[in-house]
């Protein structure tokens, strides 16, 4: 697997001040994407052991809420088998930290006979904390809503959908989608 950059210290991409890797490699191509690049697979460098130790070694600074993995899209394939044992060794050595994670698939999607479905997703589904999911919709784009660009995505609580059995939405869901009903 490749990746595009990390970001220390980014406030952008999920609840308090995180680390965010940024995975090369997309399918989906949305009309409008904010990095195309990204979408070449192999964009950017290599993921190593360096540099999961340079993302662990980083996030033991005390004022990370946690890890954010975005893309390109990591919920490919190929992305699902390198991530998996990085996000296991986060979640073992970090437990304090919280993992959200971007898609631009549905979580439906991501479920068993769903077309990203793979021997690795339920253990990634199950190691996040947050899932922010579905395209990027440019006629649906919103600069107010937070953690997302457009207003079709949704902030899915993972903890309480994998125990429900059913998505259940984070309530920063509703953060900024007030003015869409008014």
């Amino acid at each position: 697997m490749y990746y595009g950059t990390i970001k220390k210290a980014d406030i952008a991409n999920g609840e308090g001040v995180r680390v965010s890797l940024f995975v090369s490699g997309c399918t989906n191509a949305c009309p409008g994407c904010f990095q195309p690049e990204t979408w070449d697979f192999h964009y950017g460098s290599e993921f190593t052991k360096a540099t999961e130790d340079e993302i662990i070694n980083e996030l033991k600074s005390g004022y990370y809420q946690g890890l954010t993995v975005l893309g390109g899209e990591p919920f490919e394939p190929s992305n699902q088998i390198a991530l998996l044992p990085f996000l296991k060794r986060v979640h073992e050595e970090l437990p304090n930290r919280d993992i959200w994670m971007f898609t631009g698939n549905l979580y439906e999607d991501l479920l068993p006979g769903g077309r990203r479905y793979t021997e690795a997703t339920d253990e990634i589904l199950d190691l996040i904390d947050i899932l922010v999911d579905g395209r990027f919709e440019q006629s649906k784009m919103n600069l107010r809503i937070k953690f997302r660009g457009s207003t079709n995505q949704r902030i899915i609580d993972m903890k309480k959908t994998r125990a429900a059995g059913e998505v259940v939405l984070s309530p920063l869901n509703a953060k900024g989608l007030e003015d869409e009903k008014r």
